[in-house]
């Protein structure tokens, strides 16, 4: 071995490594290193806000200490510890392929804590500048970890703080990459001396809130396309089942009364353990409608809460459960016990689910639910789902298209559902057949027989009447099952009131039913009760239906993107059965919209429009009423216009080609008016200089389009001595002299011969022109 290091090769490589000029010196800026942690403790704790974990409680204690550790040990080769710390990366990554493997669907926070481990060991070995911007980039992906995983704006301020400390990062960084040395930074009180400034304030200040501003204007305009093209949807860690799961059983949390939970799908929804239809107070937490009865013989409010937030590509309704037999006072599941169980494979999140045939146009909209507080074990779902990622090996769909979990859903649940939601086309829905199947018309065409006759009367009365009373000011004519519908639901909004106080609503009694008191004796009644009333109407008058309850978009956080859901936000309506497309709803509720928010309610520019109602609440009714005109217009035509310029790739080849001719065409366009903005903008802009000195900056701007133009480096006479190479000698005598001639003016404060010099520019320019024609 002694033999072989003696060797000139060898000699050669220890020398090479020995005395290598190209060894990067160690960082010694302590402001720089203080920054660059900041940047990576703001990392670290953002991930814990946004996922709800606890990585800051041993991640910024260890990274401070390492950092302290690898700055007074910068100079030192720390073998051992570059071993440590090596062994440490691979128990790290073990640690971490063994979560995958429980985590498939959703990687990100098992990413997430893999990088903040690798980080902390890290931070024990940053000699170098180089070191640091590992930091940098850990601490950066980190922020982007925890904004995928945001779903409150929570997140927002630690972005603001990052964005901070990042500024005068890159400024120091950029300075240690030039070499310079660190100095006094500067401050208002001490601007004195010759000292070089390391940073300036104002200047930092400036560029945060022209980021800011920048990025929220980007932000508000973005368009919100359709995204989830991944097959990879996010979902919570496997969950398993105790007990045999029949899936006719409705786990509701807000029932359960003096221990007893073996009877949760029988009680009436209230804190009565009486049977369905019996007066009672409804629970403050819990939407009474969530179980296998339902009880509108109840009375009282409920607490606020948030129950869960939820990304969807569409807005919607998103649907829990559906009721088909009325009892008088309420309504109940008659077939709880036909369920059909649903099992996943093994080695996926996946279960498919057979979505209701129908002969309208559908599109696929993907929504994400996670849970925020407890919540039955029914899964709200945007109507006719055909694809769900749940945490449970199966799940059970019941008669009336509900979905239903082995488990209650908690807190901190995560799952999505892939929805094939039928357009509702009303000219289609208008001439739908009223020839109906016995499985639909054995079930929801139920009615009480002792209110029957009077309830069929009374609605046909009412379309009777429809010529008179111009409900809605509409003008279509009743001759259709959905015009009926549509006119019965407006009728009810406007005819019919929900009590001031709604708490002194008096209870039913025993023999009483809903519907006829709402009709004939209050005139009104609890927001639901409109639904059932109107779910009883049609029916006498032989149009299937049903009431369904699930919970509304809620409201929409335009930073997040998401839609956070209350309790309060819970509500039924009802759905009507159309032949050969399916059922669809009607709300009939006061202030709710007639027709229930869906895939036709465009969301390209919702954040803008978002926007613009928090401004608009600050503005006059008659100025928000004109720009909501006016904008209105512009919006809607734009969002046509993009909505129509997508579906093009998706008509076959022709569109395709269709789509990227038109994408050149604007693009080109584009161009051509970018260009000629940019044009009358220099020309602008010249005219408002001192001649000499527009006549030198219009000879740089015609060099800078010959591609011989002036580096920034270079002074005027510099720069007209050196035109002599690359211009023929007439050209470069005029370059020349209009540069000599600038420079006296702006540095002497000679008067030029401006016209002798802007007539030898223009014949320049015309014989220029004329030699390249010919």
């Amino acid at each position: 071995m002694s033999w072989l290091w003696r060797l000139p090769l060898g000699h050669d490589w220890r020398q090479d490594l020995l005395q290598s000029p190209v060894k990067e010196v160690e960082e010694d800026s302590i402001t720089l290193r203080v920054l660059v942690l900041a940047l990576v403790v703001v990392g670290i704790v953002a991930t814990d806000i946004a996922a709800e974990t606890s990585f800051s409680f041993w991640a910024v204690p260890l990274s401070i200490v390492g950092s302290i550790w690898s700055y007074y040990r910068r100079r030192d080769r720390n073998i051992s510890v570059k071993f440590c710390i090596a062994i440490g990366m691979l128990i790290a990554l073990g640690a971490f392929l063994g979560r995958l493997l429980g985590e498939l669907n959703d990687t990100r926070l098992a990413l997430a804590e893999l990088l903040i481990q690798l980080q902390v060991l890290h931070c024990f070995d940053i000699p170098r500048r180089k070191d640091l911007g590992y930091s940098t980039l850990i601490g950066l992906i980190l922020l982007g970890v925890a904004a995928t995983l945001s779903q409150t704006l929570a997140f927002a301020p630690l972005l603001l703080l990052f964005l901070a400390i990042a500024l005068p990062t890159l400024v120091l960084d950029y300075r240690s990459r030039l070499g310079l040395e660190q100095v006094k930074i500067q401050n208002e009180k001490f601007k004195q001396g010759n000292s070089s400034v390391v940073l300036n304030w104002k200047f930092l200040i400036f560029n945060f809130l022209m980021i800011v501003g920048l990025g929220l204007a980007i932000f508000a305009l973005l368009p919100r396309l359709p995204g989830y093209q991944l097959r990879m949807f996010p979902v919570s860690s496997p969950i398993e089942i105790k007990g045999d799961f029949t899936g006719r059983q409705i786990v509701n949390p807000g029932y359960v009364r003096r221990g007893d939970t073996q009877n949760q799908g029988d009680v009436s929804g209230g804190t009565t353990d009486s049977q369905a239809g019996k007066p009672g107070k409804q629970d403050n937490s819990f939407y009474y409608g969530f179980n296998s009865q339902m009880n509108q013989n109840l009375r009282g409010e409920m607490t606020p809460k948030v129950v869960m937030r939820v990304r969807s590509q569409a807005l919607g309704f998103w649907r829990v459960l559906g009721f088909d037999r009325y009892t008088g006072k309420g309504w109940e599941i008659s077939r709880n016990e036909q369920v059909k169980r649903i099992k996943r494979s093994p080695w996926s999140y996946q279960i498919f689910l057979d979505p209701p045939v129908s002969a309208a146009q559908t599109k696929e909209i993907v929504q994400t639910y996670t849970v925020v507080s407890d919540l039955p074990n029914l899964i709200p779902a945007m109507a006719s789902p055909k694809e769900i990622y749940f945490p449970t090996p199966m799940l059970a769909v019941d008669a009336e298209d509900g979905l239903r979990s082995p488990v209650e859903l908690s807190e901190g649940m995560t799952y999505t559902v892939i929805s094939e939601v039928p357009y509702r086309d009303r000219t289609l829905l208008g001439k739908a057949s009223t020839k109906y199947p016995p499985s639909i018309k054995n079930y929801y065409l139920q009615i009480p027989p002792e209110i029957a006759e009077k309830v069929r009367k009374r609605t046909e009365e009412i379309l009777a009447n429809y010529n008179q009373e111009r409900v809605g000011k509409s003008n279509k004519s009743l001759d259709s099952t959905y015009e009926k519908v549509l006119y019965l639901a407006q009728y009810l909004k406007q005819n019919y009131t929900i009590p001031e106080n709604p708490l002194k609503l008096p209870y039913l009694d025993e023999k009483e039913d809903l519907v006829k008191a709402f009709l004939f004796k209050h005139k009104g009644g609890y927001p639901d009760h409109f639904s059932t009333v109107l779910t009883v109407m049609l029916r006498s008058i032989g149009i299937p239906a049903r009431l369904v309850a699930g919970f509304a978009p809620g409201e929409f956080n335009p930073f997040t993107g998401m839609y956070v859901v209350r309790n309060t936000d819970a509500y039924a309506m009802t759905e009507v059965y159309f032949p050969k497309y399916g059922w669809f709803a009607f709300d009939p509720i006061p202030n709710h919209p007639l027709i229930p928010p869906s895939i036709e309610e465009n969301q390209t520019f919702s954040t803008l429009q978002q926007f613009w109602n928090w401004v608009a609440g600050w503005l006059p009714s008659p100025v928000t009423g004109l720009l909501n005109n006016v904008f209105g217009a512009i919006f809607a035509w734009i969002s046509k216009a993009f909505s129509w310029f997508l579906s093009l790739f998706f008509q076959g080849w022709l569109g395709v080609l269709t789509g990227l001719i038109l994408a050149t065409a604007i693009a080109f366009l584009s161009w051509l008016g970018w260009d000629r903005w940019r044009e009358w903008r220099d020309r602008f802009a010249l005219r408002k200089l001192p001649p000499m000195e527009s006549l030198y900056q219009q000879m740089l701007q015609w060099t800078s389009q010959k591609g011989l133009g002036k580096h920034p480096a270079q002074t005027p006479l510099e720069y007209g001595k050196i035109s002599y190479q690359h211009h023929a000698t007439a050209t470069a005598k005029v370059i020349d002299e209009i540069c000599q001639a600038y420079v006296s003016w702006r540095y002497g404060g000679h008067a030029p011969n401006l016209q002798r010099l802007q007539q030898k520019w223009r014949q320049m320019k015309k014989t220029t022109k004329r030699l390249k024609l010919t």
